[in-house]
């Protein structure tokens, strides 16, 4: 039977008189000869995610998927799973989304490249980019408008935004492309060839039938461009970048390309606002030279490459003190890896494999006598990821924050804090990464938090416990999450804490103060976007906006877009670094200090990428800290 809100959707006559509902299985030919399933465009099967059981979820799936593929052979199959275990079985599909692998490799990222899951969740919805055009404030306003930023193809030579750029490098195509009318260019795909290029580099030059994928806030068929009007119809209007606004939030994130860059809080904030100004006239001694033009075919000498194949990474080469800690890791494929159908990554790996007494953070061995991860001394600051088994999928959170494009000196230790022991299959996977570590606990105990390093952490990752996925009372399932995280933030305010949730709605109760007049504002204006019939109500929630909390359902509109771009799924595993393509480039950030400032504009940072190390800039996460009552401020433990 079709559930409550099915049936109150199913009652609005624009979609009474475009969907058909049938009551049926697909393990029955006439079932699936009633709904036509041998004349279909596509079959789209999805998993029933919120079973205690998910395993056995995935079964039932994997059964739909092959009834559906005897009945109707030629028909499109565009498949949801939940393990990555069970990919293998549904091969044959057309397009596969695996949730476990999305979810732990964009938590992840979001530890590296703030803000991951909000920059991927907006890229992947659809939106005319009105969300908060009528709200007073412009930070809601320009986010709300680069929201509608999507991905888009085009054929290079059918192109008016990159057709003159025929025989030029990739990377001046993707800069005067965004000087002129506003377009993100971030990859590249050769006619003859299956694989994407997320930003190939300024070696790479563009062939009249290449296929380009594009940010902007519509396709290239549907605008309308005059010559003396270019600029003027760019996607992200000039003014946004240098305008008088200010953001009188904490956080926000514009999605608009590859890579995030982390806009930190400076002194000069309180008189100039939010941008990138010029330095005092009695500072022009030490002022930067301008920036370097970007060129049309790559000089070699002047650009900095990584290889792949290549022993030594961006950070080896120069310090000397670095020689005796380099020896400790080398490059490769990991040795083992704990499900069938995971993609190989070029990681850092250690010459040896850890014994597994020495995973166990909190327990001494004959190795080493460590009981606590003070004990350890690390240098950089912990990555703690919570959760309640160690899933096959929790090996795609370590190999991003592993993969070979890492600085080895900028590696952050990774604990696991685990509710039940992992297995051995599990730590046969892990004990080839260097500072990957583990432990059983809960993060609703305070020993085991202190043990683990939580004040030494820069992130902790909270994961949705599978055991609490179903509840009897709709949204009730992230209760126990919420409370624990409520108390991690009220004890150590200090941490910043990635939260996953099984409903979107409940994010609203995260960091959650009952007198914050911000927040209530920002309730209303959810309501407002959701009445106006926005699929991005929630974007203005500052957890959300922020990177602090993430769902999974979220990304349930990436498998159906792929009925219309057929790429977007593996555009989104590169970017969250899930597969690897030889030539292509990878997600990450940069941070702007007080010293970038003399940058101004981001047309102006565009520039500066380019020319001197041939990255491409696809949107920005901006800081303000939000100034807190004494009733309102957090508790914290010396």
């Amino acid at each position: 039977e079709m559930d409550v809100q099915v049936r109150r959707v199913l009652q609005i006559p624009m979609w009474s008189q475009r969907v058909i509902y049938l009551q049926g299985s697909a393990l029955k030919d006439q079932d699936l000869l009633r709904a036509k399933m041998d004349d279909a465009e596509a079959c789209f099967i999805l998993s029933s995610r919120c079973e205690v059981d998910r395993t056995s979820s995935d079964h039932q799936t994997i059964l739909r998927a092959w009834a559906v593929k005897d009945f109707a052979p030629n028909c499109p199959l565009y498949v949801q799973i939940l393990k990555p275990e069970n990919k293998f079985h549904i091969k044959f599909a057309d397009h596969v989304v695996c949730e476990e692998e999305f979810k732990y490799a964009m938590l992840a990222l979001n530890c590296i490249c703030p803000a991951t899951s909000t920059l991927i969740t907006l890229l992947v919805h659809t939106s005319r980019g009105q969300e908060g055009q009528q709200s007073p404030e412009q930070w809601q306003k320009i986010y709300g408008r680069c929201s509608g930023n999507e991905v888009y193809h085009i054929v290079l030579e059918e192109s008016t935004f990159f057709a003159e750029y025929e025989g030029k490098s990739f990377t001046y195509a993707s800069f005067h492309a965004h000087k002129k009318f506003g377009v993100c260019l971030i990859g590249v795909r050769r006619e003859d060839n299956k694989n994407i290029l997320l930003n190939p580099g300024p070696r790479y030059i563009m062939n009249a039938t290449d296929i380009c994928f594009y940010i902007n806030i519509t396709k290239e068929e549907n605008s309308a461009f005059k010559n003396q009007d270019q600029q003027k119809k760019s996607n992200v209007p000039r003014s946004f970048y240098h305008g008088p606004s200010r953001l009188p939030v904490h956080s926000i994130i514009a999605s608009m390309g590859t890579v995030a860059i982390d806009l930190q809080d400076t002194s000069c904030r309180s008189t100039s606002g939010p941008t990138l100004s010029l330095p005092t006239e009695g500072s022009k001694e030490i002022r930067r030279p301008s920036i370097a033009p970007v060129l049309e075919v790559a000089d070699t000498s002047s650009i900095q490459t990584c290889d792949l194949l290549s022993d030594q990474s961006e950070d080896e080469t120069t310090a000397d003190e670095e020689t005796s800690s380099n020896l400790e890791y080398a490059k490769g494929y990991p040795p083992y890896s704990p499900y069938i159908g995971s993609s190989p990554t070029f990681c850092h790996l250690l010459h040896e494999k850890v014994p597994f007494c020495c995973l166990r953070l909190d327990k001494s061995c004959q190795h080493n006598y460590y009981e606590d991860a003070k004990a350890y001394g690390f240098k950089n600051k912990l990555i703690i990821v919570a959760a309640e088994t160690a899933g096959n999928g929790l090996y795609n959170f370590i190999v991003p924050l592993r993969a070979y494009y890492r600085p080895k000196k900028e590696l952050n230790p990774i604990v696991l804090l685990l509710d039940n022991p992992p297995d051995m299959h599990f730590l046969d996977a892990i004990c080839w990464f260097p500072m990957v570590y583990y432990m059983v606990g809960s993060i609703d105990n305070l020993d085991d938090l202190l043990r683990c390093g939580v004040t030494f952490a820069a992130n902790m990752v909270v994961v949705d416990k599978e055991s609490t996925m179903s509840a009897e009372e709709d949204y009730m399932a992230d209760a126990k999450t919420i409370v624990n995280v409520q108390t991690l933030f009220r004890l150590f305010s200090s941490l910043s804490i990635i939260t996953e949730l099984t409903h979107p709605a409940n994010m609203r109760f995260m960091q959650f103060r009952a007198k914050d007049c911000y927040s209530l504002a920002l309730s209303k204006l959810e309501k407002k976007e959701r009445e106006k019939g926005s699929n991005l109500a929630f974007m203005f929630r500052l957890p959300f906006a922020a990177g602090r909390v993430f769902s999974i359902s979220m990304l349930d509109t990436l498998l159906y877009q792929s009925f219309v771009k057929d790429y977007m799924i593996s555009i989104t595993r590169l970017l969250l670094g899930l597969d690897t393509t030889p030539g292509s480039g990878f997600l990450c950030s940069m941070k702007i200090t007080e010293d970038d400032l003399w940058i101004r504009t981001y047309a102006r940072l565009y520039q500066k990428l380019c020319s001197s190390t041939g990255d491409v800039p696809i949107g920005i996460y901006r800081t303000e800290s939000q100034k807190l009552t004494t009733s309102e401020s957090q508790i914290s433990i010396s």
